[in-house]
């Protein structure tokens, strides 16, 4: 059961990256195509979302609560 549980949970940890990842290029997309206007604040706002999300990621603890919370699937805490 510890073996699916870890399936389990690393298939939702690949999951939350990916709605991570995406939440990050809408909100590139949004601001580069409606905010910016001129080709300098393009550029800023191309960039720097991106290194703010990569700088603010969330960390595994918060992670692992949030996965926990919508899915019910926890981390197995047996050390190997």
């Amino acid at each position: 059961m510890t073996l699916n549980q870890d399936d389990q949970y690393n298939r939702y940890t690949k999951i939350a990256w990916i709605i991570y990842t995406l939440l990050t290029i809408i909100l590139v997309t949004v601001l580069v195509l409606f905010v910016a206007q001129d080709n300098e604040e393009r550029f800023f706002y191309g960039l720097m979302p991106a290194a703010a999300a990569y700088v603010l990621r969330p960390m595994n603890k918060p992670f692992s609560k949030l996965i926990y919370k919508f899915t019910g699937v926890s981390k197995s805490t047996d050390e190997k």
